[in-house]
């Protein structure tokens, strides 16, 4: 019998096809500003939120004036982006599969609040994950282990009961410092997860080996590929 008891949910690359929209995104509004960052700069980055992503490409922080037009500008670009974007194969599946096994779901993502919503529709998922921890609740986004932690604070969990769902390191390292550990998807289009206790390629293929690691119950001493040890 597995030990967890909830589930932190990310949104962008794991439950929606967004992470290339982000990047661009960003191109779009670092360009607008004058900043000539390409989106091979941005992409290797897409799963930290604004506050850490932008001065890390351009030493520009949160106190500058700038920030915050560089900020509104990638919002408005992303939501030009949003018509095309697409949910992940097997995500609403999954997230019923998880329900039903009686894990209480939460979302825990970098994205701004006002974006959630519209990505939830996107992956269809809207009426299952109805609590969010998001960027704008948090003074320091991921890969800073605050948005993991409130999560779990919102939870009622211990964080040993609890998962992180996600598709980027960020993901694997905020939850590694928050004490929880992470299932980490391939299908946002990274695969450095380090840390992970188990590996998928996707909502649906780890729906196809639910009764696998890591809700087997079983040890974890190691990282776990699909199936099996990685």
């Amino acid at each position: 019998m597995t030990k967890y008891r909830g589930v932190i949910v990310d949104i962008d690359g794991t439950l929606v096809d967004s992470n290339d929209a982000h990047a661009r995104a960003w191109v779009r509004s670092f360009a607008e500003a004058g900043l000539e960052v390409t989106f091979g700069q941005v992409r290797p980055m897409i799963g930290m939120g604004g506050d850490q992503l932008v001065p890390r490409v351009t030493g520009i922080g949160k106190d500058d004036p700038r920030y915050q037009a560089l900020s509104d500008g990638w919002k408005r670009h992303f939501q030009e982006e949003l018509p095309q974007l697409r949910g992940q194969p097997g995500a609403r599946a999954l997230m019923e599969a998880l329900r039903a096994r009686g894990l209480r779901l939460i979302v825990g993502t970098s994205a701004d609040e006002a974006l959630v919503e519209d990505l939830l529709k996107v992956a269809g998922v809207a009426d299952l994950l109805t609590e969010h921890t998001t960027a704008s609740d948090v003074e320091a986004s991921k890969p800073e282990p605050d948005i993991v932690r409130a999560a779990v604070t919102k939870l009622g969990l211990p964080p040993s009961e609890v998962l992180m769902l996600g598709d980027t390191p960020f993901d694997v390292e905020s939850a590694r410092r928050a004490g929880v550990n992470t299932v980490a998807l391939r299908c946002g289009g990274d695969d450095r997860f380090e840390g992970a206790v188990a590996v998928y390629d996707s909502p649906q293929n780890w729906l196809d080996h639910l009764d696998g690691p890591p809700l087997d119950g079983r040890p974890q001493e190691a990282p776990m590929g699909v199936g099996g040890p990685a």
